[in-house]
């Protein structure tokens, strides 16, 4: 069951911040929306093909959508997150010579969402040392971690799916630019995100 709380909030600013300074010039035929910013791009052919590669990859992950209820699929899924990271950073690598391209930025934004949700994420976690907790029976994981862990997941599926949006948009894909991920679209949930200082928001 999802509760629809924010327990943490992805602190983004720093590479908001780098989009529009390596944008503020240029005139693209790609219009990127991201939590607070928008940026007009021109990507380069290399981009695109890797754009198109990484969609392919990424969009039907489970993980991405699927309804976890128990410590197995909490265990499942960070799995599977660790290795949706290992993806992205291949992409970073295939991408290292177009480091201030729009694409190597939008993988940056979401190997730094899963960054922040498994920091979060190593906080709520019991350490494995620990007794077994007698009113959890065979759960490892009090219920309130395990909402706390669910409700945070559900902010990390949203942030992907609206950034998969976007790297679907760099591949020039007929696909839903607001959220690759059905049920993760529409407009940024702007309340899961750290704030840009006031009058850097455009």
């Amino acid at each position: 069951m999802r509760t629809g709380k924010i327990p943490f909030r992805f602190d983004m600013i720093d590479l908001l911040n780098r989009a529009r300074q390596q944008c503020a010039r240029h005139v693209g035929d790609v219009t990127l929306n991201l939590p607070f910013v928008s940026i007009a791009v021109s990507p380069k052919d290399k981009e695109r093909q890797a754009a198109r590669k990484l969609v392919i990859r990424l969009a039907d992950r489970r993980v991405l959508s699927a309804w976890e209820c128990c410590d197995d699929c909490i265990d499942n899924s960070l799995a599977s997150l660790r290795e949706i990271r290992a993806i992205l950073v291949d992409t970073q690598v295939e991408l290292s010579d177009l480091q201030n391209g729009s694409l190597y930025l939008l993988v940056d934004a979401m190997t730094l969402g899963i960054r922040q949700f498994l920091t979060y994420e190593e906080l709520l976690n019991r350490p494995d040392e620990a007794p077994a907790h007698r009113r959890f029976g065979e759960f490892h994981r009090p219920p309130d971690i395990r909402q706390a862990y669910f409700d945070a997941l559900e902010l990390l599926r949203g942030h992907l799916s609206r950034c998969l949006g976007q790297v679907a948009a760099i591949g020039d894909m007929d696909l839903p630019q607001d959220g690759l991920v059905k049920n993760y679209q529409g407009d940024w949930h702007l309340d899961a995100y750290e704030t840009l200082p006031l009058g850097e928001d455009r």
